[in-house]
């Protein structure tokens, strides 16, 4: 599983609309969801920054991936471009390997 995490600051006033349009059901999932090698997306908002936000994206792998954004490419700009309103700053942090998953029960 590959997992590509982003990190975005929202600009102050645009927090519900973001978190509408970046959500697990939002204009990016349903774009994702047109590939059914797409897994997912979570949304996180960090509690001691409250603009700070990331988003994981999960794909089956990097070549489903790419293969969607060259299919895509058009789409995917445009929403890009659209919501870039909402932010102050946008950046990748990486493509992001599962090397073990738990349950859970660690957590508690």
């Amino acid at each position: 599983m590959l997992n590509i995490v982003w990190e975005f600051v929202v600009k102050e006033g645009q927090e519900a609309e973001f978190e509408k349009r970046y959500a697990a059901d939002g204009p990016w999932a349903k774009l994702f969801g047109q590939a059914s090698q797409y897994r997912g997306t979570v949304l996180l908002r960090d509690r001691q920054t409250p603009r700070r936000y990331f988003t994981i994206d999960t794909w089956d792998d990097m070549e489903s991936y790419e293969a969607f954004r060259a299919e895509y490419v058009k789409e995917y700009n445009a929403l890009d471009s659209e919501f870039e309103a909402l932010t102050e700053s946008e950046r990748r942090v990486g493509f992001l390997d599962v090397l073990s998953a738990g349950s859970g029960a660690a957590a508690k």
